[in-house]
């Protein structure tokens, strides 16, 4: 217990600084983020699944969020997260946790390196205390102006000066000594900014804070009539996002966690249900999607927990946190949160894997970096989709190999023999009538199909044609192949 209750604190003061500034790069209440890491702690951290990861607020799931708060307005995530646990729960009933693991891990870098890339480009903009254009597109495109701005304005560079301190502070924490190394860096560049802050008087913007029960917004008829008047099929495909997204972010950190210690391993089917369990929560209460993280996670497990309670406390210390000094957020400067994000964006992008990805994998190197870029260019949803067909037509390509082995032979008097093997697609289909069309027309064709492991219908039609048209030309061909 000791050694849980050693952990518990360690993840809290990982975790307090990363659910307000989620929840402030989402564009909800402060306390929101820390509501849903609350609920992680108290409701799925009870639950059967995994025994050692944290659930709270990510930023893999802020891009999706802010999008859906600009178009549908607050009160519809909690329709949004609601309906998302729900789906979670039906999901583990049906036991397709484990079909997660099934997904591209290409499409899934890609969809990563994406949010880091929109994360980055929102949160500079909140570095230097300025309101991001909106899409991705606009907030790269914006950011030579951004700078012009902020290179022209003292109170700007003041800002921007915070949250460099905060990146700074961030990447080089792991190398200081491992005392200093106890106190989280998130927190410590949140600790160190505010007080600069306090202490110098600096005019930046700072938290905004409403109280918890104040921030609590269960959702409402008129929140599903708002969501119904702004469009149900783009209303629904939030829904799936943040479901899908949740789940395989849930899951995949299960998988990572698993490596990291010698306990049990994690059950995918309720792990699913748990998360399910959590939104469906987070939903009713009007607040932020959760998911496992692999951060909080990994600390809980390097600070030596050994159960599920130490992530069962770290949710009760948020809860008196928030209960006992919620004034302490509005000390807090925007500008160090949207540093920590940045920096957190900055980890999302996979470089050091694209390398040697490029060198042995080009395929799976091109799926994840259009995948990226089409969730920079459109939105997460679509982005996800376009990685997840890419990986399809990828996988549908390099299993319909096909070889077409044409054997003239010497004596022209016998027939021509041309074996096709392999799997037949329509994929392959042009390669196959390209040689086959190139055939003498005067010879006899023997057509050898019968090492065929698989033969579609188009590429059945399409050989039985050709046959045909051959047969009433000048040569005979002969097929020998099974039934099509």
């Amino acid at each position: 217990m000791r050694t849980d209750l050693t952990a518990s604190v360690v993840v809290f003061l990982v975790a307090l600084p990363l659910c307000v500034g989620v929840a402030v790069a989402s564009g909800v209440p402060a306390e929101l983020g820390l509501v849903t890491g609350i609920v992680g702690g108290l409701v799925t951290g009870l639950l059967p699944g995994s025994s050692l990861q944290v659930s709270g607020p990510a930023a893999g799931l802020t891009v999706l969020v802010l999008e859906a708060v600009n178009e549908f307005g607050l009160g519809a995530l909690g329709v949004f997260v609601l309906t998302a646990g729900v789906l979670q729960l039906v999901m583990g009933a049906l036991r397709l946790g484990r079909w997660f693991r099934a997904i591209s891990i290409a499409v899934v870098e890609g969809m990563l390196a994406g949010i880091g890339l929109v994360l980055i480009a929102g949160q500079l903009y909140a570095m230097a205390d300025a309101k991001a254009p909106g899409s991705g597109p606009a907030n790269l495109m914006g950011l030579p102006a951004l700078l012009i701005r902020t290179a022209g304005s003292p109170e700007a560079l003041t800002a921007f000066g915070l949250g460099a301190v905060t990146v700074a502070m961030m990447a080089l924490w792991k190398h200081l000594p491992p005392k200093v190394r106890l106190v989280p860096a998130p927190l410590a560049a949140v600790a160190l900014t505010t007080s600069v802050v306090a202490l110098f008087g600096l005019s930046v913007k700072r938290v905004e804070v409403q109280g918890l029960l104040g921030a609590i917004r269960p959702p409402s008829a008129d929140d599903l009539g708002r969501i119904a008047d702004a469009g149900v099929v783009g209303a629904m495909g939030t829904v799936v996002a943040i479901t899908l997204i949740a789940s395989a972010e849930s899951l995949f950190s299960a998988a990572a966690v698993d490596r990291l210690h010698t306990g049990p391993g994690t059950d995918y089917d309720k792990e699913l249900m748990a998360q399910g369990a959590g939104n469906a929560v987070c939903g009713a209460l009007g607040a932020l999607p959760m998911t496992a993280v692999i951060v909080r996670s990994a600390a809980n497990v390097q600070a030596g927990a050994q159960t599920k309670a130490s992530r069962v406390l770290h949710g009760v210390w948020l809860l008196l946190f928030a209960a006992l000094v919620p004034a302490a957020l509005g000390l807090i400067p925007v500008a160090a949160l949207a540093g920590i994000l940045v920096f957190s964006g900055w980890k999302l992008i996979p470089l050091k894997e694209l390398g040697p990805l490029w060198r042995e994998h080009r395929g799976e190197a091109l799926i994840l970096v259009a995948t990226a870029v089409a969730i920079v260019a459109t939105n997460m949803f679509e982005g996800v989709l376009a990685g997840l067909l890419l990986a399809v037509a990828k996988s549908a390509w390099e299993t319909s190999h096909v070889q077409v082995q044409v054997d003239e032979g010497a004596d022209r008097s016998k027939p021509l023999r041309v074996v096709v093997s392999g799997n037949a697609t329509f994929l392959r289909l042009p390669r196959i009538l390209d040689t086959l069309e190139g055939l003498p027309k005067d010879r006899h064709i023997e057509l050898d199909l019968l090492e065929l492991r698989h033969v579609d219908h188009a590429c059945s039609t399409a050989l039985t044609n050709w046959a045909d048209r051959h047969n009433k030309e000048e040569g005979a061909t002969k097929v020998l192949m099974p039934a099509v």
